[in-house]
């Protein structure tokens, strides 16, 4: 319906839809290289996905997935900056490390007050969005740079990017972090389906009450599934960090990997494996979208139009799904 949404606006323009499509297509998948593009988009896209969906199995909205993955990718390029005399087999790993822990600590902020003050998570993690981008703003300026708006490139050890991922997708900027975003779409599909935490977890999300009264720390899931969340977001920062653009420079606003993030995993239900394609065709209309005006004429906006048709219509399910299940159970009321 948002691609219906996103030709009938086409149309009233003056614009060829089919044409318009077509290009976005190509310009996704037309080639190795464009294939590289749209899977290198869909990277971090992934894993901050993923953050935000464990997050709400546990009942939350981490709208703070954005700032978490910002700090995560300033860490990881500090760490890598700062201990660039390190063998990579050392450096890359504690390079990750460092930005994944940078956004769990941050979301165990916005945990911690929820779990022991009943604070909102969602104004918290609002706030604390401001802050990691003003914070982060002053430390490139201030500490990693003398008056500069961009760190220097991180050293060749602490590099995501791979000779023969390059040379396959005919030199796209596709890096190694693709294989840990599926990785830990694995993981995080194991701990939240096959693992005690994982079920406590959903069961906190469902209902806090029977929960703490079935012996399950409420607070401590709280807590554990922001940490996680907030991990997962991190490591999205450090995709673009360690292998997208191989710094860190000053932001005029929120990353869109954290909003987009959220929108993918609304999209992919939640569920780690339509995470995945929802975050691929995420990728494919960011990439493609750049190739319809070039082509077809067709101005980048309609690219937003056709996803933000896209997120209102899986709005649009849920409120769907809730009058149909309504309707039906006072129907079954109405036989009785």
């Amino acid at each position: 319906m948002g691609f219906v949404l996103g030709a009938i606006i086409m149309v009233i323009f003056g614009y060829d839809p089919i044409t318009g499509y077509t290009a976005m297509i190509n310009g996704a998948f037309g080639s190795s290289f464009y294939i590289g593009e749209t899977l290198r988009q869909a990277t971090p896209l992934i894993l901050t996905a993923l953050g935000f969906s464990v997050a709400y199995n546990a009942g939350f909205f981490n709208i703070g997935v954005a700032g978490q993955a910002l700090l995560g990718w300033l860490c990881s390029v500090w760490v890598a900056t700062s201990f660039a005399s390190l063998p990579g087999i050392i450096l890359l790993p504690l390079s990750i490390l460092g930005g994944a822990l940078a956004g769990a600590i941050w979301a165990g902020i916005a945990g911690f007050l929820r779990a022991y003050f009943n604070t909102s998570e969602v104004i918290v993690t609002i706030m604390l969005n401001y802050t990691a981008l003003y914070t982060t703003n002053y430390l490139i300026r201030n500490v990693l740079t003398e008056s500069a708006d961009a760190t220097a490139r991180i050293p060749e050890g602490a590099s995501l990017r791979a000779g023969w991922i390059t040379e396959l997708t005919s030199n796209s900027t596709l890096h190694t972090g693709i294989f840990i975003s599926l990785i830990m779409a694995v993981v995080v599909w194991f701990l939240m389906k096959k693992t005690t935490t994982g079920f406590e977890i959903r069961t906190v999300g469902l209902n806090p009450s029977a929960s703490e009264y079935a012996g399950m720390s409420s607070k401590r899931n709280i807590i554990i599934s922001m940490l996680i969340s907030g991990g997962l977001a991190g490591l999205g920062g450090v995709m673009e960090g360690l292998g997208n653009f191989q710094n860190i420079f000053t932001q005029g606003a929120m990353p869109t990997i954290g909003f987009d993030g959220m929108a993918v995993a609304l999209l992919g239900l939640s569920n780690p494996v339509g995470i995945i394609f929802s975050a691929i065709l995420f990728g494919a209309l960011k990439i493609g979208g750049n190739s319809m005006p070039m082509i077809s004429g067709v101005p980048t906006e309609v690219v937003d139009i056709v996803i933000a048709s896209i997120i209102f219509f899986v709005g649009a399910n849920y409120l769907i799904r809730y009058f149909i299940d309504k309707r039906a159970r006072v129907n079954k009321g109405g036989v009785k």
